[in-house]
Order: C-alpha cells, then sequence, then structure tokens
C-alpha cells in the first residue's frame, strides 16, 4: 500500500443513512418551501400593494372628513365668537377696566388722604388733650402738692414713732429682756444641768438592774431548756434503736421469703421459656423449608427463564435496535431537514427571481411604458391647459386687483377711523386727568403745607407737559403703535 494515495476508508453506516435520507427529505420539503416562500411574497405584495396603501388611504379620508365636519364649528368659533371676544376687550372692556381702575384708584387715594388729615387733626385734638389737660396738671399736683405733703407726713409719722415707741423699746430691752436672760443663764441653765445628771445616773443604775436580773432568768432558762433536750434526745435514740432493730428484723424475714418466692416461680417461668424457645424454633425451621419448597419453581422460572428471557431477548435487541439504528435515523433526519429547508430556499428563490423577471420584463414594463407615454402625457397637457393656466390667469387678474382693492377702498380707511377714534378717546382721557390733577392741587391748597411736602401751587412736570402738549402730540405719544 503506498503512503502518498491511501485507499478511501470505507463508508460508515451512518454515511449509508444519510443520502438516501437526504434525498427523500429534500424531494418531500421542495414543495412546501416553495408554498411557503410563495405564501410569503404573496402576503408582502399585499401588505406593501394594498393594505398599506389602502389604510393611508381611509386615515387620509378620514382626517379630511373630520376637518370638513369640524371645519364649520372652527371657523365659526374662531371668527363668530374668539374675534369679536377679542376686540370687545381689546377695544372697550380693558380701556374701559383700566379709566374705572384710575377713577377708583384716585378716588381712594383722595378720599385716604383726606381720612388720613381728618384722623391725624383728631389724634392731634386728642393728644395736646391728653397732655395738657390731663398729663400737665396731674404733674404739676404730683410735684407742688403731693409730694411735699408726702414728706412732711413721714417726717411727722418718723418722729411720733420715735416719741411713742421708745419708753416701749426701753422698758423691753431693761425690764424684760435683760432680768430674764440673767435668770436664765445663772438659775434655770444649773438647775436644768443638775436633773439631767441626776436622771442620767439613775438611769445607768436600773439599767444595770435589769440586765444583770434578765441573765440570770435566761442562764436558768437555758440550763432548764438544754436537760429537756437532753432527756427528749435520749428518749428519741432509744425508740429510734428499738424501730431500726424490729425493721430489720421484719425486712430480713420479707427478703428471705421474696427470695423463695422468686425462685419458684423463676424456676416455673425459665423451663415454660425453654419450652416455648425450642418449640417455636422447631416451628420456623418446618415454615422456611415449607416456602422454600413451594417457592423453588417460582424462583427458578424467574431466575432462569424470565429473566435471561426480557434480557436477551427483548430489552437488549431494542436497546441495540435505539442505539444503532433509530437514533442515527432521527438524527440524519434531523440535520437533513434543516439542510433540505436551506436548499430548498435557494431553489425557491432562483425560480421566484426567474418569475419576477419574467413578470417584469413581460408585463411590468410594457404597462409602464403604455401609462407614460399612452395616458400621462395627454393627461399632463389636459392639467395644464385645463386647469393650472386658468387658474393661474383668475389670481392673477382677478383675485389680486380685488384683495387691492379691499386693502386700500375697505381696511385702510377702517384702520383709520378706528385709529383716530382711539387717539381720541385717549386725547378725552387725559384732559379729564389733567381736570381732576387741577381739582386737587386746589383742594390741597386749601390746607397748611406739611413740612417736606410740595408746595401745592407747583405743577409736576408730567403735569405740566401734559397740559402744555396739543391733543394730538398727547395721544400720539401714548399710542407707540399709531401710524406717525
Amino acid at each position: 500500500m503506498s503512503t502518498e494515495n491511501p485507499a478511501p476508508a470505507p463508508p460508515t453506516p451512518h454515511a449509508l443513512i444519510r443520502i438516501p435520507v437526504r434525498i427523500v427529505v429534500l424531494l418531500l420539503i421542495l414543495p412546501v418551501r416553495m408554498t411557503w416562500d410563495a405564501l410569503k411574497v404573496t402576503a408582502r405584495f399585499l401588505d406593501r400593494a394594498v393594505l398599506r396603501p389602502a389604510g393611508r388611504g381611509l386615515a387620509l379620508g378620514a382626517r379630511w372628513l373630520g376637518k370638513a365636519v369640524t371645519w364649520p364649528f372652527v371657523m365659526l368659533w374662531r371668527y363668530v365668537i374668539v374675534a369679536p371676544a377679542v376686540w370687545l376687550y381689546d377695544a372697550v372692556l380693558a380701556p374701559l377696566g383700566r379709566g374705572v381702575g384710575w377713577l377708583l384708584t384716585r378716588t381712594g387715594q383722595g378720599l385716604g388722604w383726606v381720612f388720613t388729615g381728618l384722623g391725624k387733626a383728631v389724634a392731634w385734638f386728642f393728644t395736646a388733650l391728653w397732655r395738657y389737660g390731663v398729663v400737665a396738671p396731674a404733674v404739676w399736683l404730683y410735684r407742688a402738692v403731693l409730694a411735699p405733703l408726702g414728706r412732711g407726713l413721714r417726717w411727722l409719722l418718723t418722729g411720733l414713732a420715735k416719741v411713742l415707741v421708745w419708753p416701749v423699746v426701753f422698758v423691753w430691752r431693761y425690764g424684760i429682756a435683760a432680768p430674764a436672760v440673767w435668770l436664765y443663764g445663772a438659775v434655770l441653765a444649773p438647775l436644768g444641768r443638775g436633773v439631767g445628771w441626776l436622771l442620767t445616773r439613775t438611769g445607768h443604775g436600773l439599767t444595770w438592774l435589769f440586765t444583770g436580773l434578765g441573765r440570770g432568768i435566761a442562764w436558768a432558762a437555758t440550763g432548764l431548756w438544754h436537760g429537756v433536750t437532753w432527756a427528749a434526745t435520749g428518749l428519741w435514740r432509744g425508740l429510734a434503736w428499738l424501730g431500726t432493730g424490729v425493721w430489720r428484723g421484719l425486712a430480713w424475714l420479707g427478703t428471705g421469703v421474696w427470695r423463695g418466692l422468686a425462685w419458684f416461680f423463676g424456676g416455673i417461668w425459665y423451663g415454660l421459656a425453654f419450652a416455648l424457645t425450642r418449640l417455636g424454633r422447631g416451628l420456623a425451621v418446618l415454615g422456611r423449608w415449607t416456602l422454600t419448597a413451594l417457592a423453588w419453581p417460582v424462583v427458578t422460572f424467574w431466575r432462569y427463564l424470565l429473566v435471561p428471557f426480557v434480557t436477551y431477548g427483548i430489552a437488549r435487541p431494542a436497546a441495540w435496535l435505539w442505539r444503532r439504528v433509530l437514533a442515527p435515523l432521527g438524527r440524519e433526519i434531523r440535520d437533513a431537514v434543516g439542510i433540505c429547508w436551506r436548499a430548498a430556499g435557494f431553489v425557491s428563490r432562483a425560480v421566484g427571481r426567474g418569475i419576477a423577471w419574467a413578470v417584469r420584463t413581460l408585463l411590468v414594463r410594457p404597462v409602464a411604458w403604455a401609462a407614460r407615454n399612452l395616458v400621462g402625457r395627454p393627461v399632463r397637457w389636459l392639467a395644464r391647459h385645463l386647469v393650472r393656466r386658468p387658474l393661474a390667469w383668475a389670481y392673477r387678474e382677478v383675485c389680486t386687483p380685488v384683495g387691492h382693492w379691499v386693502r386700500d377702498a375697505v381696511w385702510a380707511p377702517a384702520r383709520k377711523a378706528l385709529a383716530e377714534g382711539r387717539h381720541a378717546t385717549r386725547a378725552a382721557l387725559a384732559s379729564a386727568r389733567d381736570t381732576v390733577r387741577r381739582a386737587r392741587q386746589d383742594v390741597r391748597g386749601l390746607w397748611p403745607a406739611r413740612p417736606g411736602s410740595r408746595r401745592p401751587d407747583t405743577p409736576s412736570p408730567t403735569l405740566s407737559s401734559a397740559a402744555m402738549a396739543p391733543p394730538s402730540s398727547a395721544s400720539s405719544a401714548l399710542d407707540p403703535g399709531s401710524p406717525r
């Protein structure tokens, strides 16, 4: 045998099973895969060409239908309700509210100034009344009358107390306190110390007497107790020795009787136990041999016939069949299904591409050329000449001049009239504010000037400039959005 060109190895049993299995599986899988690919392509075509455009069309139709239904209500809300309401708020309510607010503010300021002045006058009156009608007289009365009177009364009462109390104090100090102190120190204290010493010694003597008497009584009682205890102890020990002897005799007698009875009945029990034990052993041997004689055929059949038949006739051939035939066949079928499914996919893709090329070449391109050249061009020419050009002419020649005329003849005069009315209203409001300011200044001129305040006859710069400016210039200055 040559080492450069070795002989091919013989095919394995798996290789012998693999080739026919894959051929059979490919023949069975190819129609299924082509049918599956055809259904998938059809579903994609329906999704892209039918379902999605239909859904977009339905959504667009629903959107335009919703707009067509809601458009009148939107226009009604926007141009019939909202726009007039906004114009009414901006042109009428807001200026009116600002005017009313300014009027109420100025009225409140005037009333506040009036009530402030009135309150200050009332407060000044009551302050002066309290200061000069109550406090000043009370202070003068205290300083000029009450304080001197109180100092005189204090001096008088102090002297009277000294005159009346001195004899009492002298009598108490030298007639009562001094003799009482001498009596306590010279008589009562020594007498008390003597009585205390006498009572202490008497108590010590009585204590010694009663202590000796108690010790004698305790010694006699202790001796008597010891005698009684010795007699009782001896009597108890004698009785205990006698009882112990009697108990030991009875115990020896009972033990002998119990041992005799135990020996007698123990002999009887051991005899019976020996006899029953021998009888049980004999019965056990007899039963074992009987069971052996009865079970031997069953055991022999199970061990030498049934187990070898099941093991070598069923289990091992079935295991060999599963391991050598069924398992390799199942694995080969599984691998063949996967490989053939992919191979059928390639074949189905090639067939699909051929069908697509044929449909595109024989059907789609001729139809597209016919639609583009035979239908599209005439339709575009008709749309250009019948729709776009007339609409452009109408917008340029009709709508544009009409819009310019509406802007110049209707909208501009209306804006101008509204601006003039707004300017006149603002000028009237400015003149009214000027009149109110002058009236306030005239009212302030009637009251005396407060320290640090501006004189009433000095006009404010804003008031003088607003009063000296003409109405048109003032209104134009107040309206930054008006046309110059």
